[in-house]
């Protein structure tokens, strides 16, 4: 039977619907094509890098760059924009002001995490975290995105493995929902709601998908949609931008693991991928734990959900993480 259930993070109320469709995470037959290993016309393949904006940081040697960071060529804001606010009465108004930077994580056009070794994938984080403390260093950063689109359906507009960095002079909306939670669990309880979940999870253990060292992945109690699942670390850090190294390492492997399974059980989809930090400016905070979140693009927001903010998730979480399990058992089989 379907349920309601409330994310502890947020206090927003989901629907687990398991009858809405039997086959909610199918994709259309055939599949995406295969890519090639360099595309002449990709802006982003070695050979091409005159068509991106000079370089901020390259990860490499004498053979060539592993990993690019770049300015966005279409960014969505300036940082040579004023800080400056105007406006008229409540009509409140202000520049572009921020960074917006695109990460190159392979010079391979074809690449993909769930093909990249542990160490590949565990370089790409670490540029994640250095970015992410660079960017949040800026006097008037308020808020740091860091996410990753993969996929038509998750907003991606070129297929070279890359993710994106964006910082903001304000604060973003799910970051203050979510903050704003999360100090009132810790006014409530002296602990962060984040802590709490993760070992609930882990007692728990039917939304268990994985873990390794420091981290579980799991796919949570209220998830939002189809597949959902997030990686937790075990140690209370409020700010990602402090993760450590051996963190990263398992935070790689994690990630890698998941996306692979995922690729299985639900049929290869577009997904996001998102890191979730405290606020900038703030890095012992005791009531919020960073994690990362990855949402897989299988449902698409209907008259119900436009018009009441709730969501509908066909897939229940239990389920979702029993197929992911079993298709991460599989691959070690056979990797064994």
């Amino acid at each position: 039977m379907s349920n309601l259930r409330q994310d502890p993070t947020t206090k927003e109320w989901v629907i687990i619907a398991p009858r809405r469709a039997q086959r909610p995470h199918a994709r259309p037959e055939g599949g995406p094509r295969p890519l090639p290993s360099r595309d002449p016309g990709c802006p982003f393949c070695p050979g091409n890098e005159a068509q991106t904006p000079p370089e901020i940081l390259r990860v490499g040697d004498e053979r060539g760059w592993r990993i690019r960071v770049v300015p966005n060529l279409f960014p969505a804001v300036d940082p040579a924009a004023s800080p400056t606010r105007d406006g008229d009465g409540v009509f409140g108004r202000m520049e572009g002001l921020g960074a917006h930077e695109v990460i190159i994580e392979s010079p391979r056009h074809d690449a993909r995490f769930d093909e990249m070794s542990d160490g590949e994938v565990e370089e790409v984080v670490g540029v994640w975290r250095e970015r992410y403390a660079a960017l949040e260093r800026q006097p008037w950063a308020r808020s740091v995105v860091l996410f990753k689109n993969f996929g038509p359906a998750a907003g991606t507009s070129l297929v070279h493995i890359h993710s994106q960095v964006i910082a903001i002079p304000v604060y973003a909306p799910e970051d203050l929902r979510r903050h704003e939670v999360a100090v009132r669990y810790f006014d409530d309880t002296g602990r962060s709601v984040y802590d709490d979940l993760r070992e609930a999870e882990r007692r728990a253990g039917e939304r268990v998908v994985a873990e390794a060292g420091s981290m579980l992945a799991v796919a949570p109690f209220a998830s939002r949609g189809p597949f959902e699942t997030w990686i937790l670390p075990s140690r209370h850090r409020s700010s990602f931008a402090r993760a450590d190294d051996a963190e990263l390492a398992d935070l790689a492997r994690v990630l890698r693991e998941v996306l692979r399974a995922l690729r299985e059980a639900a049929g290869d989809p577009d997904f996001n991928v998102v890191v979730a930090s405290g606020s900038v400016g703030d890095r012992d905070q005791a009531h919020f734990t960073w994690h990362v979140r990855i949402l897989p693009r299988l449902a698409t927001a209907a008259g119900f959900e436009m018009g009441s903010g709730m969501s509908i998730n066909p897939v229940a979480p239990e389920d979702a993480a029993t197929q992911l399990r079993d298709s991460l058992q599989r691959a070690r089989q056979h990797a064994g």
